[in-house]
């Protein structure tokens, strides 16, 4: 399994529609083949300067790489992503043999 994580801050004025409407384009992400538990999440810590984060389970490292490769996912990236995400974290964790 592989959880694919990303925190981030939109350029976008807190609360605005464009906020507002870059959330509601993102759940594109979840439909796409081999996404599971796909989570939007506010930050609520004053410990750093991201306002949210994305969290995804991948069965295997062969669902991670097609969900890249997908159309939806490359779509979001340059259209919406790349032009709207200020900075961003990106982490992939897989899990630890207990």
């Amino acid at each position: 399994m592989i959880r694919h994580t990303v925190v981030f801050r939109l350029r976008h004025a807190p609360g605005s529609d464009a906020e507002s409407s870059f959330l509601t384009d993102a759940r594109v992400l979840a439909g796409i083949p081999g996404v599971h538990r796909f989570e939007q999440l506010r930050q609520t810590s004053p410990k750093n300067d991201y306002h949210f984060g994305f969290s995804m389970e991948f069965d295997d490292a062969d669902a991670y790489r097609a969900y890249d490769a997908h159309p939806d996912h490359r779509a979001f990236v340059a259209e919406r992503w790349v032009p709207e995400v200020e900075d961003f974290l990106e982490i992939d964790y897989v899990p630890l043999d207990a």
